[in-house]
């Protein structure tokens, strides 16, 4: 052991009752140095938390990839229907489109920007090819513009329903 230094404590009288009792006088010191290591061994350290923290990140970034890549390889079908909608995804800002349009059933091109922190003309161009590449490949568009009040939204972009409870 290194140098000691005194430090103090104020602790409720009842312990300090059951510590006269249960410990002897010369050995206080020693019982409070013990309890104190004995704590501190339990207590993980900062830097380790940060690093299992960076670790599980880094892990759920990784199974996040792979989920991505299954659904691109149309491996991974999604839960509603046979037709998965991210498989007509080219990057992250279109599968984040994807997640927030399955998550709220829709959406307008101003609230997907200020969500996704992107300019609302990159999202409409997002959604006009999203739109495309699954008309190209299914015949209809998993995605509609319509520009009527539906669900108390107007000039809002949809999931197309029927596509995904087949």
């Amino acid at each position: 052991m290194g140098k000691l230094t005194v430090i103090s404590a104020k602790i409720p009288e009842e312990v300090y009752k059951e510590l006269v009792l249960r410990v002897p006088e010369g050995e206080r010191s020693n019982f409070f140095r013990d309890a104190i290591m004995e704590k501190l061994e339990k207590t993980p350290r900062p830097d380790k938390i940060l690093e299992l923290e960076q670790r599980i990140g880094g892990l759920e970034n990784s199974l996040a990839e792979v989920r991505r890549y299954l659904a691109d390889l149309e491996i991974l079908t999604y839960e509603r229907g046979k037709i998965n909608p991210h498989a007509f995804c080219i990057d992250d800002l279109d599968h984040k489109i994807m997640d927030h349009l399955i998550q709220r059933k829709g959406a307008t091109t101003p609230e997907l920007a200020e969500t996704l922190g992107v300019n609302r003309w990159l999202i409409l161009n997002r959604l006009k090819r999203l739109q495309r590449r699954s008309k190209k490949q299914l015949g209809k568009p998993i995605v509609k513009y319509y520009s009527e009040e539906k669900f108390g939204k107007r000039k809002a972009w949809w999931m197309n329903e029927e596509l995904l409870q087949n």
